[in-house]
């Protein structure tokens, strides 16, 4: 059936079919966006005094690890102490930066006693000063509250919950899948970088009408291809990063 200028008419069903990857897919790149921007980033010590004449050191800190068990959503948190040796700041365009300086000896002390001393071996007059008790740090050292870099990397936190509550929510109570059980779609789901979710998007929501070829996915074979989709990923990012560099690929 067609309208008065032989169109066809819009097809509601399709069309809200279609809004809810579209939304997904907007929600995702927002949110690889912000993570990517916000990702702590390796750079060289020249690049922390650069920042401190320049004024763009908004937070500094020491830090001895980075704790990266949460969520993929969530961006690798410093593990501060006052001794370590990896010093990491927020700068003002809403970027981490991080690299190495070892930790002060303390006086009549040993490099040993330093929490985090890495591996130095002369802590005489080749050591590298602490950045930290740079007179253009002290506001840094001392500011409390989030900077933009958190406030961004919060953002994009949320933004990744809100995504992956939202496809639990539509696996569990939405239609039967096509291509999979639910238990396939989700260990497939819980892949790095949600790219899991937005495989279930494009197949069984945006091409929800195609039918399966084969067989459907059971549960076990969802669970191997998050396992070996998992590496591969992982393979992928780590070869990026070699490629690309670590501002590039943060982590990589």
């Amino acid at each position: 059936m067609t309208d008065a200028s032989g169109a066809r008419p819009v097809d509601r069903a399709r069309l809200r079919h279609r809004l809810l990857p579209a939304a997904v897919l907007g929600c995702w790149l927002v949110w690889a966006a912000l993570a990517w921007w916000t990702a702590p980033r390796p750079v060289d010590a020249a690049d922390l005094e650069r920042d401190l004449a320049a004024g763009r050191v908004v937070t500094l800190a020491r830090a001895d690890s980075w704790d990266d068990s949460g969520p993929w959503g969530r961006r690798p948190e410093p593990r501060y102490t006052p001794n370590g040796s990896t010093v990491v700041w927020a700068r003002p365009d809403g970027q981490f930066r991080y690299t190495y300086v070892p930790a002060p000896v303390p006086q009549g002390g040993s490099v040993a006693d330093a929490a985090d001393p890495g591996p130095v071996t002369d802590p005489g007059p080749g050591r590298e000063a602490d950045p930290l008790a740079d007179p253009r740090a002290r506001a840094a050292v001392t500011r409390h509250g989030d900077s933009l870099a958190d406030t961004l990397a919060d953002a994009a936190a949320l933004l990744a919950l809100t995504i992956g509550v939202g496809w639990l929510l539509m696996l569990v109570a939405g239609p039967p899948p096509v291509a999979g059980s639910r238990w396939f779609w989700f260990w497939i789901g819980l892949l790095p970088y949600a790219l899991g979710v937005l495989a279930w998007t494009w197949r069984e929501r945006w091409r929800a009408e195609v039918p399966v070829t084969g067989s459907r996915g059971s549960g076990w074979s969802g669970f191997g291809g998050l396992v070996v989709g998992g590496i591969l990923v992982s393979i992928a990012v780590a070869v990026l990063g070699i490629l690309l560099g670590g501002y590039v690929v943060p982590g990589g």
